[in-house]
């Protein structure tokens, strides 16, 4: 598994200590190997550093493709990017022009300067970098809550309150496809492939349509409650849910067999994240930690200590390290006020 320097403090970069050449090459020995490894990166680089991002609570952060910024999306109806400067996130734009919560936000899959945000207020927006003006606001039929880019970047599905999802041309921002489900529609995203879509359900079910023709494939009874969140990896060999009953599962994409499940949590889970490798994930809930388990044991890496219950967790594209955001409040002056702020977890500790 090659890392780059860059990836790593300076203090990580002696002669085979956590961040060189010698240390990651002996933690791709095999999953305990790694699992050690891991845990001795994590010791030298454990501290959580926040910025403030909002005005009120964050309900979304999403990384650039090319891991150079981090966008979130707040209650405070706006969104915000950061530029990542070695261990540093420096706020480069606040981004207005809804008129109700951003829910949701994800960028393109291969362009580093679009990214586009879901809101209550009815409607998409599609933004770009560049230029702090909204390039494209899309109408939609209601209060939108989820939203997906598909891996070839041509379309934007989104999900509203009332389980409709409609599918947007990336290109000329029109509507393609739209469909009502008679459950209620938690979490939405394409398999790796494109040829797929999923769904997670208040029912505790995954259902999966062919794409593009939206036909049912298949209902997979995934958990006894609410199936909240849906993520695949990123070298497309799994993908894992997150559901009421605080329980990860691990699903095969070939075999759609669920091949481990991960119990650490004890509270519903919100929110989950592969890391760039694949080989870590991360599942946050309303427990004042953060589980990064190792994937292929469900052996317990890390937990990230927090004071209040997460709602986004996302790992870098290239570098082990998580930004999230909490519940927090701004308790130096009014201990009801959100505190608005983004996290990353993963820094040196003597940074």
């Amino acid at each position: 598994m090659a890392v780059p320097a860059a990836a790593m403090g300076p203090s990580a970069l002696g002669p085979g200590g956590p961040g060189s050449l010698a240390h990651w090459s002996a933690m791709s020995g095999g999953p305990t190997r790694y699992v050690l490894g891991m845990q001795e990166l994590f010791r030298g680089h454990s501290k959580t550093r926040e910025f403030r991002a909002h005005s009120a609570k964050v309900h979304s952060v999403a990384w650039s493709c090319d891991g150079r910024r981090l966008a979130s999306g707040s209650f405070d109806k706006t969104a915000s990017v950061f530029l990542l400067e070695k261990d540093w996130l420096v706020k480069e734009n606040n981004y207005r022009g809804h008129g109700d919560s951003v829910d949701q936000l994800c960028w393109h899959p291969s362009n580093p300067d679009l990214f586009v945000t879901a809101s209550g207020d009815k409607t998409i927006g599609i933004w770009d970098v560049r230029t702090t003006k909204c390039i494209a606001t899309v109408n939609t039929k209601g209060e939108n809550i989820n939203i997906c880019w598909s891996p070839d970047g041509q379309t934007i599905a989104v999900g509203n309150k009332d389980d409709v999802v409609t599918f947007i041309d990336a290109k000329t921002h029109r509507s393609k496809a739209e469909e009502q489900f008679k459950f209620e529609v938690n979490e939405i995203s394409w398999n790796n492939d494109n040829n797929m879509f999923f769904l997670t359900n208040g029912n505790g079910c995954i259902n999966i349509l062919s794409y593009p023709e939206l036909k049912p494939v298949q209902t997979i009874n995934a958990h006894p409650s609410n199936c909240i969140c849906i993520k695949f990896d990123p070298m497309g060999k799994y993908f894992a849910t997150g559901s009421a009953d605080a329980l990860v599962s691990l699903w095969d994409v070939d075999e759609l067999v669920c091949v481990r499940c991960f119990s650490r949590l004890d509270w519903p889970v919100r929110t989950l994240s592969f890391s760039h490798d694949g080989k870590m994930l991360a599942s946050a809930s309303e427990d004042h930690f953060i589980d990064i388990a190792e994937v292929e044991t469900g052996d317990k890496l890390w937990e990230v200590q927090c004071e209040s219950p997460t709602f986004t967790v996302a790992w870098h594209p290239k570098r082990p390290l998580l930004a999230f955001a909490c519940d927090d409040k701004d308790g130096k002056y009014d201990s009801s006020r959100e505190a608005g702020t983004v996290k990353l977890f993963g820094l040196p500790n003597d940074s």
